[in-house]
């Protein structure tokens, strides 16, 4: 369990990247309208839960920095006791100072006339907005509407996005973050295990996914890191395949890509493995070259490295090997039959700040994937096996190397539950 020490830290770090007269303005976010009186599962923004661990949805801080000295004030939701038949019971303002260490807490209904008057009274030239964009069309956050309405309103006052800043914190994780990433991936070890020694030939996709299920809730998982992909046979060869309804016949494949959340933060395992326990001959020899690409690629990972030269490592791996058997001829042939990079950051989200699209080098205290695949359309055949890497001064840590991943381990683990 964190404590709230660890989140004044981060916002300390967060405020020395800062403007002084400047203030940051985070929300928790707003679970979208479904229909009628109904809402989506709400899921808080990472960013907003990285700086405050606070989990609920209508809410906000606002981080001041004025010559140097920095204050915090959360705005919760505040309602009364009898609106709380209906809603459920409130974080109250204990709780949430308890969480996040922020000691002036105030009713979110406050966050505008707030920040109006600081404004006026403490001469502030700059405010800060985590302002993602992921696309051209993606829909308006309400930081992004907030941005307009406050421009509007204070036109002298400049506005800067500050995402990029949390997300270069975020790429490095501290302990807390680690160990929770630990957990689940324990949880999502045994999901697999639990898919394994029930699988069988003929069993529904969705069949071998609720055994995985089971095992998440019963360890009081609430959310997957990600809609897990149960793909059977040359369903495989589809990198995001997520029906999961069809047959897994006597002989094929399994291709699962799963992982459970822990206190947000996500665990993202792949594992392919024979329905009916027992690789043939052909299945066995592609598996081991993907087998041979993940271990050579990982022992190659350092700090410094960027994620097309971690690629290209095991690029270079699979056109060793799939020449060796004569799959293909050239090295450019590879893309035929592996199509996806190798590797994303973990953390809070599944595909994590700090990767390909910022240009950042790997550094000490990041958490990554090693995923490397081939899918061979023509056999029926996809195979992909992922793990999950901390990089460290003293090298490459391998957080879920005592998941299942030999064929000889899969095939005896799979013969004593038959």
């Amino acid at each position: 369990m964190f404590d709230s020490t660890l989140f004044h830290s981060r916002r300390d770090k967060l405020a020395s990247r800062i403007d002084d007269n400047s203030f940051v303005v985070l929300f928790s976010g707003t679970a979208p309208h479904k229909s009628r009186d109904s809402q989506h599962h709400f899921h808080v923004n990472r960013n907003f839960y990285y700086l405050t661990g606070i989990d609920r949805q209508n809410m906000a801080i606002v981080l001041t920095k004025r010559s140097g000295q920095i204050d915090v004030t959360a705005f919760i939701e505040i309602v009364d006791p009898e609106q709380e038949k209906w809603t459920g019971t409130r974080l109250r303002p204990a709780e949430a100072r308890n969480i996040s260490g922020i000691e002036t807490i105030k009713d979110i209904r406050d966050l505008n006339d707030t920040i109006g008057r600081q404004l006026v009274d403490a001469g502030l030239t700059t405010l800060y907005l985590d302002m993602e964009q992921s696309g051209w069309d993606q829909n308006p956050t309400h930081a992004h509407h907030f941005a307009a309405d406050v421009q509007k309103r204070y036109p002298g006052l400049q506005i800067r996005n500050i995402y990029n800043e949390i997300c270069r914190l975020r790429s490095i994780k501290d302990d807390y973050e680690v160990s929770a990433i630990r957990e689940a991936i324990r949880i999502t070890k045994a999901g697999i295990e639990n898919m394994m020694a029930h699988a069988r030939p003929n069993q529904k996709e969705y069949e071998a996914e609720a055994h995985f299920d089971f095992v998440l809730k019963s360890s009081g998982v609430k959310e997957h890191a990600f809609p897990s992909i149960i793909a059977g046979g040359p369903r495989a060869t589809v990198l995001h395949y997520e029906e999961n309804d069809q047959t897994v016949a006597d002989g094929d494949l399994l291709l699962c890509d799963l992982g459970a959340a822990y206190s947000h933060y996500s665990a993202d395992i792949s594992r392919t493995f024979p329905i009916n326990g027992k690789f043939t001959a052909r299945q066995k020899e592609i598996y081991e070259i993907v087998l041979l690409a993940m271990d050579e690629t990982i022992a190659a990972l350092k700090p410094g490295m960027t994620y097309p030269e971690v690629n290209d490592v095991t690029k270079a791996t699979f056109a060793r090997e799939l020449k060796r058997i004569g799959l293909i001829q050239t090295d450019e042939e590879v893309s035929k039959y592996y199509y996806h990079s190798v590797s994303h950051p973990l953390g809070l989200d599944t595909h994590d700040v700090g990767g390909r699209e910022f240009d950042w080098p790997i550094e000490v205290g990041t958490v990554l994937t090693i995923e490397p695949g081939l899918y061979i359309a023509e056999e029926g055949i996809g195979i992909r096996i992922e793990d999950d890497v901390l990089v460290t001064a003293n090298g490459p840590e391998n957080l879920s190397s005592d998941i299942l991943k030999t064929v000889n381990d899969i095939e005896s683990f799979m013969a004593r539950h038959q």
